[in-house]
């Protein structure tokens, strides 16, 4: 009964839904031409260059591809804990 409620008011997305947003990523990452090693090595790259000029904690990273008025947009998500101010570059 409670898991009904949940899914009447929105607190918890239907399995038709899931599998909707799912079959968006994999349709997103396709158009891009991304495979999954390709995302894997974007993702080690950015926390490589951005560990670089800020402290974040790595596992709080969230990199995907979206699409957003017909264009494939590729989201970074860092919680920055702070910005290192001795990088070496003027």
């Amino acid at each position: 009964m409670a898991s009904f409620l949940q899914r009447l008011f929105g607190g918890e997305k239907a399995s038709k839904e899931l599998a909707k947003d799912r079959l968006k990523l994999v349709l997103i990452h396709d158009r891009a031409s991304l495979s999954p090693a390709m995302m894997d090595n974007l993702r080690r790259d950015l926390v490589e260059v951005i560990s670089k000029y800020m402290d974040f904690d790595e596992t709080t990273l969230e990199v995907q591809m979206a699409e957003q008025d017909n264009m494939t947009m590729l989201e970074v998500n860092i919680p920055v804990a702070g910005v290192k101010r001795n990088t070496g570059v003027e």
